[in-house]
């Protein structure tokens, strides 16, 4: 059946094998049947595993051609490749703003929209950005911070 192909109904990926796209289902449905020899970690496909695994055996197979630095992951090589190439594919709806990574975007919509996700068990004080919150929490006592079970 040359030609056909299978396509996930969830999120339209498309396969050219049934058994590709059987597989892909599971990552719909959290089944992690792909465990980690050196940790409890498990992952729903062996890529994910065999990226895991790079993290305990510290091999970095990915370069940047630009300037040779290395990474563990493709998906980490790809936005760094964005700091040459100037590429910023992520923008701002409200202001047009332009990022080179997804996760910059989200944490500048968030000057727009007032969101503060971060609070404070301490004092309950709120803030937009995790790293704000790391150094409000230096402003505590350090017996303050412990007694929260906060790791500095």
């Amino acid at each position: 059946m040359a030609g056909n192909t299978f396509d996930c109904e969830v999120c339209s990926k498309v396969f050219q094998h049934q058994s590709s796209l059987t597989r892909h289902i599971l990552t719909h449905r959290g089944v992690k049947l792909f465990h980690c020899s050196s940790c409890t970690k498990k992952f729903s496909d062996s890529q994910s595993l065999a990226a895991h695994h790079r993290t305990h055996t510290g091999e970095e197979p990915f370069k940047c051609d630009s300037c040779k630095k290395t990474f563990s992951d493709s998906s980490n090589l790809r936005k760094h490749v964005r700091i040459h190439t100037k590429e910023k594919p992520f923008s701002c709806q409200t202001c047009k703003r332009k990022f080179s990574q997804g996760s910059n975007l989200k944490k500048h919509e968030r000057t727009h929209t007032g969101e503060k996700p971060f609070q404070c068990s301490i004092c309950k004080m709120k803030f937009s950005q995790k790293g704000n919150i790391k150094k409000h929490l230096r402003t505590h006592s350090q017996e303050e911070v412990d007694s929260e079970g906060y790791d500095d």
